[in-house]
């Protein structure tokens, strides 16, 4: 049985693939989960046409995540904490507070996208990568500093 791939299986190939599987593991798990179609003439023809239209929309997310790093390379967030001795910090700068400060610049990401390996404990200028859409990344800096 000849089906297209509508979602990427990871043992038969990615979205918009046809495939030559057997007739049971279509119509009993491919199909009816929404990861398949059956290759008919007409099913080709409109598969096509999505494919069109996803790669419009994955363009636009692209042209998107594009224009949020640019936005992302020209902000410096500073954010200012108590500091004890020999210039520690109490507590430390976490994924919540970056999110707060790009939002104080006007820039929308959420916490989940920004990788930080482990939270911020001293004073300083820092770089942190941002996940973006349409598999981007960006670099914003972050300056800790003290609080009067």
């Amino acid at each position: 049985m000849n089906v297209i791939l509508k979602e990427n299986v990871a043992s038969l190939g990615k979205a918009g693939d046809t495939v030559n599987v057997s007739a049971g593991y279509g119509r009993n798990y491919l199909i009816p989960k929404g990861l398949a179609i059956e290759a008919s003439s007409k099913n080709v023809k409109v598969l096509e046409h999505e494919r069109r239209l996803i790669l419009q929309v994955a363009e636009k997310e692209r042209k998107k995540a594009e224009a949020i790093a640019e936005k992302l390379k020209e902000v410096t967030c500073t954010i200012a904490r108590r500091v004890g001795d020999q210039d520690k910090l109490f507590g430390s700068v976490g994924t919540k507070d970056i999110e707060k400060a790009l939002l104080e610049e006007g820039i929308e990401i959420e916490r989940k996208n920004i990788i930080l390996e482990e939270p911020l404990k001293s004073l300083g200028e820092f770089s942190v990568k941002v996940k973006l859409p349409a598999g981007a990344s960006a670099e914003v800096r972050i300056k800790i500093v003290g609080e009067e």
